[in-house]
């Protein structure tokens, strides 16, 4: 189904919404609802959740009012739905009524798969669409397609510094996505545009330390530090980022030579052009400094969570100490 479906592909029809990615299951009620309002503006809504329907309470629910025909009925948690009540449901989804759009949204899950099994095989009538959870090497693909769906591009390097700085929220990503081409229309987002917005979110901060630091930038690091701390970026996230760059490398230097960047992304946990910049910072380090370094991270992050006396300090040194470790190599 289209993300904008129109009145045809939904009156008479039955969506079934499947898997556990809230947001994008929702989404695609919205874009129901949306085109029953488009066709009709005093069309109704009705829901229900699966535990409480009936075939009576179906009926009801879909049969015309005194104010308009047209109606959108949405059934939640379809897998709760009472074994009483699966073969009304399928008898109705078999024959449609014309004027009603039906969306039955499935948590995902093993639970309820018995319904869905049955609904699958409608297939004039029913049509399944899938919100499958999306792993962290899929982000940038969402975002690219976020941005795309509003008529722009964004750079793959601006694609990584979004998700760095906003986060794996699929709803806050999209949020981030349209304002930002709202806010440059016709033009390509690049990666200062999304600075300009969203430099300041403590994740991208604590990454920009971690890449200075293994960079072997102390001076920089210690000015990225400061300024994140002053801003109020958690103790933590920093060492959390300096303890993911750190692994990354490693994960990179015990790969074999011959891996294709495709593959290595995976290893890594990055995006494919993410592979660049963590084998850009390997060129300063090797299996020895790196264990180190690692140790040093775990170290200062266990005096952070113990209340060290001065946790401001035990990351000065730790900054201190990664990129004399990184500046000792060329």
């Amino acid at each position: 189904m289209a993300s904008t479906p129109s009145a045809a592909q939904v009156l008479g029809q039955v969506v079934l919404v499947t898997g556990k990615e809230e947001f994008l299951s929702e989404r695609t009620v919205r874009s129901v609802l949306d085109a029953v309002r488009t066709y009709d503006a005093e069309a109704e809504l009705s829901e229900a959740v699966g535990a409480d329907l009936t075939l009576a309470q179906l009926g009801e629910m879909s049969a015309p009012s005194l104010f308009s025909s047209t109606r959108c009925v949405v059934v939640r948690q379809l897998e709760n739905l009472p074994d009483e009540s699966v073969d009304g449901l399928v008898d109705y989804c078999a024959a449609p009524v014309d004027d009603v759009a039906l969306v039955l949204v499935h948590s995902g899950g093993q639970k309820g798969t018995g319904v869905l099994t049955k609904l699958r095989k409608l297939k004039g009538t029913v049509t399944e669409v899938k919100s499958e959870e999306i792993k962290p090497r899929e982000l940038p693909a969402y975002v690219s397609s976020e941005v795309a769906s509003h008529g722009a591009r964004i750079a793959s390097e601006a694609t990584t510094y979004l998700i760095q700085a906003v986060g794996n929220d699929l709803r806050a990503l999209a949020a981030a996505a349209h304002q930002l081409v709202f806010d440059f229309p016709g033009q390509q987002i690049s990666e200062e545009m999304v600075k300009r917005y969203f430099g300041g979110r403590a994740e991208a901060k604590s990454f920009d330390i971690a890449d200075a630091a293994y960079a072997g930038k102390r001076a920089q690091a210690l000015e990225e530090l400061r300024w994140a701390l002053e801003g109020g970026t958690p103790t933590v996230l920093i060492t959390s980022a300096m303890a993911l760059s750190a692994r990354r490398i490693a994960r990179f230097l015990g790969a074999p030579r011959a891996m294709r960047d495709a593959d290595l992304a995976k290893e890594l946990g990055v995006s494919p052009w993410g592979v660049k910049s963590v084998r850009n910072a390997a060129h300063r380090w090797d299996e020895a400094s790196i264990s180190v370094a690692l140790r040093e991270v775990a170290v200062a992050d266990a005096d952070i969570k113990g209340q060290a006396h001065d946790a401001h300090y035990t990351l000065e040194r730790l900054i201190l100490t990664v990129s004399g470790l990184a500046r000792g190599r060329r």
